[in-house]
This record gives structure tokens, sequence and C-alpha cells, in this order.
């Protein structure tokens, strides 16, 4: 059966001025999802998260959640928690009064506060920190803190911007994996702004990329990253070597190599992935063989970024990943030749 829409954005514009940031944005989001909306800065992506919360209005459009017109209302009448990036604690509100605003505000009764603020602090691993104040927490415990108090009301829809930007390598990985299993517990709606697509690929159920105020496409991490609906997906998202190329009488062709191509005759461009150039294992009648030699090598710790250069590909360079492992046993290093193969229904062609 499938999830019902939760969320609903209908021809969504938002113009400042002569500028338009968003053009005609039209996304349907399931109860219990978790979205991304990636894209670099710039692209609209926040403007679309404040237009969901209240913050901002838009131009045109519609705006609906739980089969509700909240197109107009204040965001003090909807349904929803948010965590920004600066946390935007109150420094001079202890921690339990932290997490307890929204609920005072609502005059829930004290004993009922006391208890639901004592469960927020424990699930999100901070218990017996509530007498504390921001000053005295770390940046990862002061958006743990945050994340407790947009969860505190009990939200339909949960929306985090950028929450992980300011924080540390470390502490934006430990913090993000336990924000994804603490929103697979609740069950609760969650749209999170990011323009970080390890961050969004590790994440999300469906990612939305955003690019110069349109939707470029939206598919779960994988379909994103393998399937791309545009140039600008292929590039924003991981990383990929771009080569000119030429479809002609049935092959696309860069450099020397081909493979069958169906479609008018055209020049191209062939994307593909490093991790799908292979330097093993390979047969002896391998197809799609090709001879190169390490022209640079990038250690990234249990695997390197290896630039090769190759006859086969004119003057155009390749960057293919390489475990270390395979480096050492083949006493690979700069200089040294090596045989790749490509893997041809893995290379886009735009």
């Amino acid at each position: 059966m499938e999830p019902q829409l939760f969320l609903d954005l209908r021809h969504i514009r938002k113009e400042f001025g002569a500028f338009t940031a968003l053009h005609d944005i039209n996304l349907g989001i399931r109860k219990g999802e978790f979205v991304c909306f990636l894209g670099p800065s710039g692209c609209g992506k926040t403007t679309l998260l404040r237009i969901i919360a209240g913050l901002e209005v838009q131009s045109s459009g519609e705006v609906w959640q739980a089969e509700r017109d909240i197109s107009r209302l204040p965001p003090a009448q909807r349904d929803y928690g948010i965590v920004f990036q600066s946390y935007a604690l109150f420094p001079n509100l202890s921690v339990a009064d932290n997490v307890a605003y929204g609920l005072v505000n609502r005059r829930t009764p004290r004993a009922e506060v006391q208890q639901r603020v004592a469960e927020l602090v424990k699930l999100v691993g901070l218990p017996g920190s509530e007498g504390k104040y921001p000053a005295q927490l770390s940046g990862g415990q002061q958006q743990r803190i945050a994340l407790a108090r947009a969860l505190a009301t009990s939200p339909g829809l949960l929306l985090l911007d950028e929450p992980l930007s300011a924080l540390d390598a470390l502490e934006r990985l430990r913090l993000r994996s336990e924000i994804r299993a603490l929103q697979q517990k609740l069950g609760v709606t969650t749209i999170m702004v990011t323009h970080d697509q390890e961050e969004a690929l590790s994440v999300a159920d469906r990612i939305v990329v955003m690019n110069h105020g349109v939707i470029e496409q939206v598919g779960t991490p994988l379909d994103i990253y393998r399937e791309p609906a545009s140039p600008f997906v292929a590039d924003f998202v991981g990383k990929v070597n771009v080569l000119p190329a030429r479809v002609a009488s049935g092959s696309l062709r860069f450099g020397s190599l081909s493979i069958p191509c169906e479609g008018a005759d055209r020049d191209a461009r062939v994307y593909l992935r490093p991790e799908d150039v292979l330097a093993r294992p390979i047969g002896v009648d391998d197809p799609h063989v090709f001879d190169a030699s390490i022209e640079k090598i990038e250690f990234l710790g249990s695997y390197c970024h290896v630039r090769v250069n190759s006859p086969a590909l004119d003057s155009n360079k390749l960057t293919v990943y390489l475990s270390l492992n395979f480096l050492s046993e083949q006493s690979l290093e700069v200089g040294s030749p090596l045989k790749l193969k490509l893997l041809p229904e893995r290379i886009k062609v735009f």
C-alpha cells in the first residue's frame, strides 16, 4: 500500500524583486519519509524550507500538509519542529527550559512537561544535563538539545536547516547517524537541507536535487547516484569523469575507445564514475580494456584517487579509485603502467 502523502507543494514560486528564487516547484512527500533538499549555495533549498515553515511567504502556489491548506498560515499555526544550523538555543535558559519552551507556551501541565523533557533529553543521549546551560555544552551537544526542543511538541513534520554544518567532521558523522536512527524510531516526516552530498546519500529515503531555483531530479540515493537525470546531477553528486565523445553509426566513441550506442549522430559528453573503471579482475578476452599509466596518486586512507593518462583517451585524464592494498600488492607508483577496464553499462551520455 502506497504511504499517505503528508506534504504537497503545488506550483511554488518565490520572487525577491526582479530575482526569482524558486520556479514552479511541485513536490510530494510521504508520511514518515526522510527527504533531503540537496544543492549548491543559492539554489533555493533553504528558501523552500522556510516557505514550508511559514518563515517566508511564497509569491504564488500552495502548501498542503495532512490534506490541509497551510499556504497562508503563520508559523505558530503550522505543525512542525525546526532545527537551525546555529542551534538557536536560549543562552539564559537551562537545557530543561530550552527543551520545554514549546510545551510551556502551550500551557502544558508542569508534571507532564518535566516527564517529556526527561524523556527527550534521554532520547538524544544527554540524560542528567537538564540543569546545564548551552555555554556548558559542546556544539554537538547543543545541536542534540535543539533537536530535543524541536521534537518536544510531537510535531508531524521535522525541518532541519543544515543542522550539522557547524560541527567538526567526526561529530557530524556521529550525529547524522543518530538523527536518522531517531527519525526511524519516531516515524516523523523529516526534511533536511544540506549541500553535503555524502550526508544526503547516507540518511535520505529520497533526495531532491535543486539548482537555480528548480528541481533537477527527485529519487532514492541510489537512483540519484547511478541514474542522474542531467549533467548537473551527475557532476554535483559524487565524483565523475567527464570526457568529450561522439555518437556515430551506432557507436559512442571517445578517444580510440568505442561502445555500442543508439541514437542520431551527435557530439556528446561521457560521464563516468571513478569506481566504474576497474583495475581488476581483467580477463584475457575482456572487452573495453585499455592501457594507461599513473600520473598522480592522492592518498585518502583505505583507498586512493589515482589520475591516469592513456593514448586511448587522447589528451584526456581519467580519475579512478584504487584500494591502498591493490597499490601495495602491485607495487604501483607514479609512472607505473596499468590495465583498466570500462563498464559500458555504467556510462552516462548527455
